[in-house]
């Protein structure tokens, strides 16, 4: 890695007020504690505001900003392919975010660079996403992040329709199909729904917070405990 990259990377894990140590910094870029002391105090003296001591540990005060954002020809490629993939099978606010995001990441690039947007041939084929769905991935992922418990019908695999609340912790992308996991209010336990199986889905007007046997955490112990218990019961 280059030192100026190197530099570029220490001033972005420092970010978001959280304190970083060097052994933390020198593992993470695989250099020596003693290169990331000589690269904080480089950075310190030319203006970066960055507070700490070695042994203890630095933070970057707020208000810092650094100069546009320069990426390696890997890390257009993968922007480049995410975004297509998201236009492609993401839901209608996330299509339309990956293509200002790569009108963004264009015109940040140098001159030289641009062009490598246009020549990365990774494309996504045409998803068989209907409006109706693409608008229930973004009222679910809407709600994943504001914490808010959604009303929704839904259609089992006889076309069964049922009514019911859920708490959204999550969109999970499986190829050809979404899938949302949730704590199920009627069920109270967990469930999934695909998401073209949502035929409505609705902001409940309440709002959920963390609650214990009810966070992704519990339905990940969940599933590995019922792994654990398949495969200790093969033996």
């Amino acid at each position: 890695m280059r030192r100026a990259d190197r530099l570029f990377q220490i001033v972005q894990r420092l970010r978001g007020g959280r304190l970083v140590t060097a052994r933390q910094l020198a593992e993470r870029l695989e250099v020596s504690e003693r290169t990331i002391y000589r690269d904080i105090a480089d950075l310190q003296s030319t203006g970066v505001p960055i507070d700490g001591e070695a042994g203890v540990g630095y933070i970057l005060r707020e208000g810092f900003d650094l100069p546009p954002l320069m990426f390696t020809r890997d890390e257009i490629v993968a922007l480049v392919a995410g975004a297509r993939l998201i236009r492609a099978w993401g839901g209608a606010s996330m299509a339309r975010g990956a293509e200002e995001a790569l009108i963004k990441i264009e015109a940040v690039l140098p001159k030289e660079d641009r062009s490598r947007i246009a020549n990365t041939q990774i494309h996504a084929p045409a998803a068989y996403l209907t409006e109706h769905e693409r608008q229930i991935i973004d009222i679910v992922e809407r709600a994943v992040d504001g914490g808010n418990v959604l009303t929704i019908s839904y259609r089992d695999l006889e076309g069964r329709e049922s009514g019911r609340d859920i708490r959204p912790l999550g969109l999970w992308f499986w190829g050809k199909v979404w899938t949302v996991i949730g704590w199920c209010e009627l069920r109270t336990a967990f469930r999934t729904f695909r998401t073209d199986r949502i035929s409505l889905a609705a902001d409940s007007g309440r709002r959920f917070r963390p609650e214990r046997g009810k966070t992704l955490a519990d339905f990940y112990r969940q599933m590995e405990a019922r792994e654990f218990n398949a495969y200790k019961g093969q033996y």
